[in-house]
């Protein structure tokens, strides 16, 4: 069994920068992707940005440009930068697998309030 859990949020600025940290535990094995999803109040939870087992990213074309995904495998944790931020972009933001979600992997998130 995978956990996730995230950390890294926060209340911020328009403009300003925050890094997220995903770390994994269990069987993190059976994992190949990982992905950052988000939440915002009121609305589905989208996608963010995505790292394959290769290493290849995908990003939400709304982050493209100010979010860069990494991950450092060998302290089994993915992080997200993101920079020049946006009101748009506060949610709770979570980690999962990447490109097909595992329902049961959701954790509490982490949150990020971004001020205008």
């Amino acid at each position: 069994q995978v956990q996730f859990v995230e950390s890294g949020g926060g209340l911020v600025q328009a403009g300003g920068s925050l890094r997220l940290s995903c770390a994994a535990s269990g069987s993190t094995f059976s994992i190949n992707g990982i992905g950052w999803y988000r939440q915002a109040p009121g609305k589905a939870r989208e996608f963010v940005a995505g790292m394959g087992s290769g290493g290849r990213t995908n990003y939400a074309d709304s982050v493209k440009g100010r979010f860069t995904i990494s991950r450092d495998n060998a302290k089994n944790t993915v992080y997200l930068q993101m920079n020049s931020l946006k009101p748009e972009d506060t949610a709770v933001y979570y980690c999962n697998q990447f490109p097909s979600v595992r329902s049961h992997l959701w954790g509490q998130g982490t949150q990020v309030t971004v001020s205008s």
